[in-house]
This record gives C-alpha cells, structure tokens and sequence, in this order.
C-alpha cells in the first residue's frame, strides 16, 4: 500500500492514506478489520491489477466516491452516478438542521420538498429518518432524476417519496412542511478554480449559480411561500460565505431567520427560516 500512498502524495491528495486504504478494500474485499489485522498480505494478480487501475484513476484526481460508484452519506450508502453530483459532508449540516427544526413533530406525518435534489442524498437521509414522512424531489437533470430514484430504492424508502423533473417547484401546486435545497451557488467565474476532483467530475448545472451565486436562490425563495404549510421552514445549503447574502434575500421575501448553521469546518453552511407574512 505504500507505493499507492506515494502516487497518490506525489499526485497532490491531500488524505493519501486514507484514499489508499479505500482502495485497497475495493480492489481486494477486504474488511477495514481485515485490513488492519493483515496489512501487508500479499494481493492476487487480479487485485494488483484492479489497485493499480484505481490508483491510477486516482492520481488523476477522479473522487474516490466515483471510482467506487457509491458514498458513505448520513447512515447511508449511496450510489454515486455520473453527471450527477457527489454528495459532500458538508451537507449533513443540512439534514442535522432539519431535524433539528422539526424535532418536536419527528413522528408526524410531514410533507417535504427538495428542490435539485441531485443524487437523492437529503431527501434519503431525512425519510430514513422521518418515518411518517412523504417526499417530492424535484430536479432539472434526467440523469440526477434517475439517481435520486435509485438511491431512494436502494435506502427501501421509494413509497414514501416521487420524483418529477422541473425547474425547481414550477410544476408543483401542493404545500409542504419542510422545504430543503442545496442548489448550484458557485460563481460561475469561480468554476475554473474549483479542485479538479469538483471541475473535472461535477456536472457543471450542478455547479453554477451565476455571476454571483445566487441566481437559483433567488429563483427559489421568490416562489417559495406559496408552497408553504403552515409552520414550515425551509432551509438552504450556501457557499461558505454566502449565509449573510441569503439570510437577506430571504429577509426582503418576509422570511424570518430561525438560524444558520455552520459545517465541520466551521463555515455559515446552512440557513433555516420560516415565512412570516405581514400582518393587515
């Protein structure tokens, strides 16, 4: 394993260990406690063949999550599809953030949105977690569409759960207790200088929120009260410094901020609010 460590240090991984070992699991079925108890055991021909192909794959700064085709996310293992996006740590946040906002009604019969919904991850990681809850996921892209759906099936939570392709809640007429998204907000001259793993392997519609990243924000909570129960939040992913900028748009649409959230990193990750009309 200390030569793929090399490639993949001298290819500039930051975890080069930790992505070794994964790989090393992959290539030969290893368990991580089977791995830790006989580290250096000799690998077949097949499985140096197929830890070479992913280290190679690898160095080349394709996501480990990509060459596997499936990510650790929440509680769940979840399949990574093309063109569609890879789901990150930092979303957890989001999901953390939701069920602190409906703690008190975890058995209810909810109804949640997620608008871009992308490979399912959110919409996934709150059904198996809400069990009287239903879903919509809604996402402009057919790949991530297909994903989303494949994903649900794989966590057994498809009968809780549709998936329509739009653009965002055009379509939709109905209300919900809980909207969530985590929608494209890089700025689309920030693209070029994302790490390779996000440029080169992302879909670019997942990516790009316009000249100064908020273009889908504003789409989305413009429309957003008309879709909302009584007593709903919604709550959004943002750039990492980007929850002052979406607090306030929020804010002018007559939204109260419930709070804002920030990842393991220690960044403003995600925003709650609750739609508060003007009273007569």
């Amino acid at each position: 394993m200390a030569i793929v460590v090399d490639c993949l240090g001298a290819a500039g991984i930051g975890d080069a260990q930790e992505d070794a070992r994964l790989l090393l699991r992959a290539a030969t079925g290893l368990t991580r406690l089977e791995l830790a108890l006989a580290p250096r055991a000799p690998l077949s021909k097949e499985e140096a063949g197929a830890l070479s192909h992913y280290a190679a794959r690898r160095a080349a700064r394709e996501p480990v999550s990509r060459i596997l085709g499936e990510r650790g996310f929440w509680t769940l293992d979840l399949a990574v599809a093309r063109d569609v996006l890879d789901p990150r740590p930092d979303t957890e946040t989001l999901v953390e953030t939701a069920l602190a906002c409906v703690a008190d009604r975890r058995d209810a019969p909810l109804s949640i949105l997620d608008l871009g919904a992308g490979s399912g991850a959110i919409v996934c990681a709150l059904l198996s977690e809400l069990p009287a809850a239903r879903a919509v996921a809604v996402d402009l892209s057919e790949q991530a569409c297909r994903a989303t759906g494949a994903n649900l099936a794989r966590c057994g939570l498809s009968d809780r759960a549709s998936v329509l392709r739009g653009r965002w809640a055009e379509a939709l007429q109905a209300r919900f207790d809980l909207i969530v998204s985590n929608p494209p907000y890089v700025r689309s001259g920030d693209i070029a200088e994302l790490e390779p793993e996000v440029r080169l392997h992302d879909p670019a519609l997942a990516l790009d929120g316009g000249a100064d990243g908020f273009d889908c924000y504003r789409e989305i909570i413009g429309d957003a009260p008309r879709l909302l129960a009584d007593d709903a939040v919604s709550i959004f992913e943002v750039g990492f410094d980007q929850a002052a900028g979406v607090a306030e748009l929020l804010r002018t649409k007559g939204f109260e901020i419930e709070r804002v959230a920030r990842d393991i990193g220690g960044h403003e990750r995600v925003v709650a609010a609750r739609f508060s009309p003007p009273r007569p």
